[in-house]
């Protein structure tokens, strides 16, 4: 009953919500090619062990072997992944990447999982990158991939890391060509809609209140009008 109620409603007054929903969709449509488009890019790199493994044989001057220490212990490569992904994504790296926070072009890195509580589960290290224009999305991932190798090697030379025993980082997904994101757009043109929606909604049911008011006031005030007439009639014979 309340939706058929609210369909008269609009009917009745279809003055106030034909404009409104009009006007929303101007709205929406606006929105939409304003926002510009998002390119983005992204490769897959994975860590592993060396072919000789993650310690150099003994000799006799020295009985114990030289082990990598970042693979000292279980899933080494996984947490050698999140200590990586870790350090890309600081501030630090991003400023010297030249990442600004009002530019356009961004990056992100994880190891396949978004969340953080679930970084040490696996030896990947994915690169988004994110950019108004094309070729910009690609580059970056690029130049972070090129960044990852460096930090990675660093890390194991600042550990004293037998040069045999370290960890390699291989491209398993090579830079993929810049695809358009339009899903922001489109969430906020529907937020945009659905907005508008409400508000002609709105607008009709305040002019629907509006008028009820008026209405009623207008009945209210025809019968207190009758007496007074009468009182003039009267007023007028006596006169006579």
């Amino acid at each position: 009953m309340d939706f058929w109620r609210a369909i008269a409603v609009l009917l009745r007054r279809w003055y106030v919500a034909a404009p409104a929903f009009l006007l929303t969709l101007t709205a929406a449509y606006g929105v939409y090619t304003q926002i510009p488009v998002q390119y983005t890019s992204t490769t897959l790199m994975v860590l592993t062990v060396p072919p000789n493994g993650s310690y150099r044989p003994p000799n006799p001057k020295n009985p114990n072997p030289l082990i990598n220490p970042l693979l000292n212990f279980d899933g080494g490569l996984n947490m050698s992944a999140s200590i990586l992904v870790q350090i890309l994504n600081t501030k630090e790296v991003a400023d010297q990447m030249g990442i600004r926070a009002d530019g356009d072009t961004t990056y992100k890195v994880n190891n396949g999982h978004p969340n953080p509580e679930l970084l040490i589960s696996a030896p990947f290290v994915v690169i988004e990158g994110t950019s108004r224009a094309p070729q910009d999305a690609r580059a970056i991932v690029v130049r972070v991939a090129e960044r990852a190798k460096v930090e990675l090697k660093r890390r194991q030379e600042t550990l004293k890391a037998p040069p045999e025993t370290y960890i390699n980082l291989n491209e398993m997904v090579a830079p993929t060509e810049p695809q358009p994101q339009r899903g922001g757009k489109i969430r906020s043109a529907a937020a945009v809609f659905a907005l508008g929606v409400a508000a002609a909604l709105g607008a009709s049911f305040c002019t629907e209140s509006v008028m009820a008011g008026l209405r009623r006031r207008r009945e209210e005030g025809e019968p207190e009008s009758a007496p007074e007439t009468g009182t003039r009639t009267e007023e007028a014979v006596l006169q006579r």
